[in-house]
């Protein structure tokens, strides 16, 4: 499943016109992340599911809230953020 912005549970985000999915491709790099940014948010979502192989819509919010409500102050790139979420999801389904 591809989550989408109609997916996101928050209305919280900023949009920036910049073109979010032709930025925000490949793999997580040192890029500061910013959890206001609705096109980066999606951009890790959607990265995480692609490595689990598979996303459901409720593996989406889960993520989407841990990065919400979770996420460290002191994980600022796109890298650490994958890593966090690849370890608290871990956490999460055992």
């Amino acid at each position: 499943m591809f989550f989408s912005k109609e997916h996101l549970l928050s209305h919280h985000y900023h949009w920036l016109n910049d073109a979010g999915t032709n930025r925000y491709s490949g793999e997580p790099g040192r890029r500061l992340f910013d959890p206001f940014n609705g096109n980066q948010v999606l951009y890790i979502i959607n990265f995480f599911g692609k490595s689990l192989g598979k996303l459901s819509l409720s593996d989406g919010h889960m993520l989407e809230n841990l990065i919400i409500r979770q996420l460290p102050n002191d994980i600022r790139s796109e890298l650490a953020v994958f890593n966090w979420l690849r370890g608290i999801y871990l956490y999460h389904s055992n």
